[in-house]
């Protein structure tokens, strides 16, 4: 990834090389990273997925973060070969599990009994709560609000992991998450294994990533990311894994 979307070239290479049906992918507020697709990486995308007959699943559940929406691979595609899914879970309430799906119209059908047959139904409680919302409540003005509270939150993580020696790889437009890079030689799976110990969670950047490249990440949500304890843990762990890759002192040197 880059803050303006996904490496193209790398992208084109794991096309060629493996031949996928279907890449799936976040065009607004990438999780984990926080990044948010340019209109030029959008073309070049489509235009690979085109060469490769790939499907594309787009997944735009943090989209309503956004004040002003970034470019989407659905509307520039108009569903041709991109599925949009999303969701109010994340703005609304979790606990719902209720989104939607934005597909080809003759895809719609074969979709529905796809999903009957996985989950045998869904909560019909949760749909109407989240069709009136959508519909009679205020949900622009609750949008609003979640904004100006995510940006708040989102400033004073950024700060907070900046003094406690971590560097941001992007700063997001907008959303909960930061992707943060440790110190030099620390591995995030190291400190996220000593908070668990301690009843304190941090996402590690392996669990994001089939590739090594996250070996030095967290991800973090801003929204949590206000307690003291926090840092004083993200202090203590990166301490302790410091000691374990110290090197040995020469010997007859104490």
């Amino acid at each position: 990834m880059a803050p303006d979307g996904p490496d193209v070239d790398s992208l084109a290479r794991l096309f060629a090389e493996h031949r996928p049906r279907l890449y799936l992918t976040n065009a607004g507020l990438q999780n984990p990273t926080g990044a948010t697709l340019s209109p030029a990486k959008a073309h070049r995308v489509l235009r690979l997925a085109e060469d490769h007959d790939v499907l594309i699943l787009e997944d735009d559940t943090f989209g309503d973060f956004e004040q002003d929406p970034a470019i989407r691979l659905a509307g520039l595609d108009g569903l041709r070969r991109v599925v949009q899914v999303g969701s109010a879970t994340k703005t609304v309430g979790a606990a719902t599990r209720c989104g939607y799906i934005a597909a080809r119209a003759d895809w719609i059908t074969p979709l529905v009994d796809l999903k009957l047959a996985v989950s045998m139904g869904n909560s019909a409680t949760g749909a109407a709560m989240i069709h009136r919302v959508l519909t009679e409540s205020n949900y622009r003005r609750h949008l609003d609000a979640l904004r100006r509270r995510a940006a708040d939150a989102m400033g004073l993580a950024l700060r907070n992991l900046r003094r406690h020696g971590l560097e941001p790889w992007t700063e997001p437009r907008a959303g909960i998450f930061v992707w943060a890079r440790l110190p030099d030689g620390i591995a995030a799976a190291d400190v996220a294994r000593y908070s668990l110990a301690r009843k304190v969670l941090f996402a590690p950047g392996p669990a994001f990533s089939a590739s090594d490249l996250g070996r030095g990440y967290l991800r973090f949500n801003v929204a949590r990311c206000n307690e003291p304890r926090v840092y004083a843990m993200l202090d203590e762990a990166i301490a302790a894994a410091s000691k374990e890759i110290a090197p040995e002192p020469p010997a007859g040197q104490k």
